[in-house]
């Protein structure tokens, strides 16, 4: 069907006395098509008008759309088990045209933003391949609604700790803050209610208030409102995470920033400027920043277990032993595990960020116990005393029997000689010795295969023997 611009200039021509023929030979259209137009008169598209194979249909159609919970795959089929004869295409396309099933999508609103007034901040899981292991993280992103500016930040999960950490950093990254931080009603900062009606958690509401912004929320459902952090997720999943390996957390931030500046310096051609260039004309309406920015932490209270360490998140952290079943105040910043008695810091570890537990100690933390001089048992003394061959034997069993069974062992060994002849017993003992025998029983076993000629005689059974 020829579109309404070809239409016009169909009768347009013919207006100024063109033939047919020429008309058709022009636009590159056929005779008959220009003799369709000419009778109609007008450039007007004419509507179609032919029955569609669903319109009997349609009462039905809305009935099993409702019972099937808007799948039309189970609406075809019923109407197809019913008799009907139509294509899954034709059920679709008029189901569509009649708004059936689904409303027309409304159109995106257009948000304009004047410097200083508003920055958005969101949150999105992405997968990042960290010391070799593909492993999903938190990326937060904060973007400015007027220059653009782009800061984010990745974290192996995000609460009010997380969040309070990324807000600091970027408020400090961007150099000042706006009136306005939209998010989309996190549970991290939202205390109750959603849209115009929320109510941030009063530590976070505190928090924003030092640094000079305050949270606001979009409505529930309306994400175009932050559309401007919403793209840039997008952007981080498809740009930064992809191809890239880190080593750490740490290493993974400090890539992050460096990408953000190389993008926020970029010319945009929507902007007609760059990032960079715009967020020097905003700075100055900006809320700027007090004159000290502190250090956000999370505060533990942990009393220092017997081994001298306390634990956060699983990780365990040393602390001088004088402090060993003493409360300590235990301070969570972002690179650091900061431990105090009382006002007093005594202790700073790095914080480890890894899945696995890990146990840390410092060296002026490790406790050297001197090793308690051994002293023989009795046994031993009695065993030493008895000569040289005793004493290598003695030596042989401790080697090669484990403490315990060793003492039991010295303690037989001291019954044997007491019970046996001497030159058996010194005769067994050389041979176990030799061939490295600790076991009392076989030493024993020795000592009477020396000595059954002499004291193991029984009398012969034969008569004369005995007359003998």
């Amino acid at each position: 069907m020829l579109d309404q611009t070809t239409r016009a200039t169909v009768l347009k021509l013919r207006r100024l006395g063109h033939s047919i023929g020429a008309i058709a030979k022009t636009l590159r259209i056929s005779r008959g098509s220009v003799k369709k137009i000419l009778r109609a008169g007008t450039e007007q598209v004419p509507a179609l008008e032919r029955a569609e194979k669903a319109e009997p249909h349609e009462e039905l159609i809305r009935e099993r759309l409702a019972e099937c919970e808007g799948n039309l795959v189970r609406v075809h089929e019923d109407l197809v088990a019913g008799g009907a004869e139509l294509s899954y295409q034709a059920l679709t396309g008029y189901c569509r045209r009649h708004g059936i099933g689904k409303p027309p999508k409304p159109p995106a609103g257009h948000y304009l933003f004047e410097p200083g007034q508003e920055m958005q901040h969101d949150t999105s899981p992405h997968r990042a391949i960290i010391g070799g292991v593909r492993q999903k993280v938190q990326s937060a992103s904060l973007v400015l609604g007027y220059s653009r500016w782009m800061f984010f930040q990745a974290y192996p999960r995000f609460t009010r700790f997380e969040c309070k950490l990324f807000l600091r950093d970027a408020v400090v990254d961007i150099g000042g803050s706006c009136d306005d931080c939209m998010i989309d009603n996190t549970h991290v900062i939202v205390a109750s209610g959603t849209g115009a009606e929320m109510v941030p958690a009063p530590e976070m509401a505190a928090f924003s208030s030092r640094l000079g912004f305050r949270f606001v929320a979009h409505e529930k459902g309306d994400a175009n409102r932050s559309a401007g952090v919403e793209r840039s997720m997008d952007f981080i999943e498809r740009n930064f995470y992809a191809g890239r390996r880190f080593t750490d957390f740490a290493d993974l931030n400090r890539q992050a920033r460096d990408w953000c500046h190389r993008q926020n310096g970029r010319w945009r051609r929507h902007l007609q400027a760059s990032p960079r260039e715009l967020l020097v004309a905003e700075r100055p309406r900006l809320n700027p920043l007090p004159i000290h920015v502190p250090e956000v932490y999370l505060l533990h209270h942990r009393i220092a277990d017997v081994e001298g360490f306390v634990s956060v998140d699983r990780h365990r952290y040393s602390v001088p032993a004088a402090l060993i079943g003493r409360r300590v105040e235990v301070r969570q910043t972002q690179d650091q595990i900061e431990v105090f008695n009382g006002p007093r810091l005594v202790a700073t570890h790095a914080r480890v960020t890894a899945n696995r537990p890990a146990r840390v100690l410092l060296p002026e933390h490790r406790v050297t116990r001197p090793r308690r001089k051994h002293e023989p048992t009795a046994e031993e003394r009695a065993l030493l005393a008895v000569g040289d061959e005793v004493g290598r034997y003695v030596a042989l069993i401790k080697k090669r029997v484990p403490p315990l069974r060793a003492t039991l062992t010295l303690r037989r060994l001291l019954a044997l000689i007491q019970e046996y002849p001497k030159d058996a017993v010194h005769e067994a003992i050389t041979t176990a010795t030799h061939y490295g025998l600790v076991d009392p029983e076989r030493l024993e076993g020795l000592i009477l295969r020396a000595i059954r000629d002499e004291y193991f005689v029984f009398p012969s059974e034969d008569p004369d023997d005995e007359e003998t």
